[in-house]
This record gives C-alpha cells, sequence and structure tokens, in this order.
C-alpha cells in the first residue's frame, strides 16, 4: 500500500521504490515516482530535477512543488521548537521584514505563522479547489492546446516561490544551526532553489542564501 499511514516515523515515510516511471500503472505516477527518487537519491539532485520520459515539463515543476511543501511541513513543525512568536515577532530574513498575505490583508505576522499560512497558501494553489486553473493551463500546454498556458502557469508557480524562499532565508539567518543540520540530512533548499533556477521562477537578486554553506558541504561529505 503506497501512503504514509498514522504514526508512520519521519524516516520511514515514502519508502516506496521504482526504478522508472514505466512501472507505476496508477493515476498519480509521477508523484510516486518522485518520492521514490526522493528517498533513495536525496542528495543527487540532477537527478531528482531530471524530467522522466513521459512526464510534460510543467506537470514535472508541479509535482516537485507539492513534494517541496510535504517535506517543508516536517521542516516546520522542527523549526517551531525554536521559532517561537516571542523569539521571531515578525517575518524577518536577515534585515528584509515581510509581510503575511495570509490574513486577507497583508500585515505584520510571526515568522512561524508566516511560514504556516505561507504553506497553507501554496498546498491550497497545488491541490485545493484553487487549483483547477494552474492545472487547466499545465494540461493545455502538455497537450499543446494553449502553449501560452505555460507563462500563466509560471507566474503562478513564481509567486509560490518567492513566498516559500523566505522561509528557507529566514531558518538561515535566524536559525542558523538547524537550517545546517536540516540541508545536511536532505538537501531540501538545495533542491528548491536549482529548481528555481531552471524554471526561471526567481531573479538572483532574490537568491540570499549561498549555494551551499561550507559547514553544511562539510557535513554531507562526511556523512
Amino acid at each position: 500500500l503506497m501512503m504514509n499511514l498514522p504514526g508512520t516515523r519521519e524516516e520511514d515515510c515514502f519508502g516506496w521504490t521504482f526504478d522508472s516511471i514505466e512501472e507505476i500503472t496508477t493515476p498519480h505516477a509521477a508523484q510516486q515516482y518522485l518520492q521514490s527518487q526522493v528517498r533513495i537519491r536525496r542528495f543527487d539532485i540532477d537527478s531528482l530535477i531530471r524530467q522522466p520520459r513521459g512526464v510534460g515539463r510543467l506537470a514535472w515543476l508541479y509535482e516537485h512543488m507539492r513534494q517541496v511543501c510535504i517535506e517543508l511541513g516536517f521542516y516546520i513543525s522542527l523549526l517551531r521548537k525554536e521559532c517561537t512568536e516571542s523569539r521571531c515577532p515578525v517575518m524577518r530574513a536577515g534585515e528584509a521584514t515581510y509581510y503575511c498575505a495570509g490574513h486577507g490583508h497583508p500585515r505584520p505576522c510571526s515568522a512561524i505563522g508566516y511560514a504556516v499560512h505561507t504553506i497553507d497558501y501554496a498546498v491550497q494553489q497545488l491541490s485545493g479547489s484553487s487549483s483547477s486553473s494552474l492545472l487547466a493551463a499545465i494540461d493545455a500546454e502538455e497537450n499543446q492546446i494553449n502553449p501560452g498556458g505555460e507563462l500563466l502557469s509560471l507566474k503562478h508557480f513564481q509567486s509560490m516561490v518567492r513566498r516559500l524562499y523566505r522561509i528557507f532565508a529566514h531558518a538561515y539567518f535566524h536559525h542558523r544551526d538547524l537550517f545546517e543540520q536540516q540541508e545536511s540530512a536532505t538537501y531540501l533548499y538545495a533542491r528548491f532553489v536549482r529548481l528555481a533556477r531552471k524554471y526561471e521562477l526567481t531573479p538572483e537578486s532574490l537568491v540570499t542564501i549561498p549555494d551551499l554553506p561550507a559547514a553544511v558541504a562539510a557535513a554531507s561529505v562526511a556523512s
């Protein structure tokens, strides 16, 4: 049974593996294949983001963004142990301060509140009722019905990436030990920013975290 059952330990999540996407015959083949690859090739980012045969370019990006949100949920559950409302009453990343759009109108919000609201927004865009226009644009582009649909899809992803990036930036600048510990174990940020660059979802001026902090690289090599 290919699902994470209630009570599954974090290290046992997504425990199914496939050598090729052709092995999967379910409607969610792309998602299941990606999760399998994350499980066994977490640090091989080039392999992870390589588009498999039979999966469209935007559909593959869509699956990656869904997976990033799943893993960020675990990330935030760890972050909130030290990123409290009293310690981080506003969302900051270095010197920059960000308002939260999860209140109807943008207003100040604690960093952990901003992170939770941003994940909620991204999940709604990818999986909820708000995903219909995005999925329709992806489907049209993949079937060459409306090539311009790619621009609409990328616009959705650009806004999403910009907001999600701030969660990583906050962790890096204000909770460095946790960021380096998690990056050494998951390479989630490295994968996320590589996707953003590949699909041109964010300008380089907004990529404020070094490509791979020395401490993270050293820990990864040692492991």
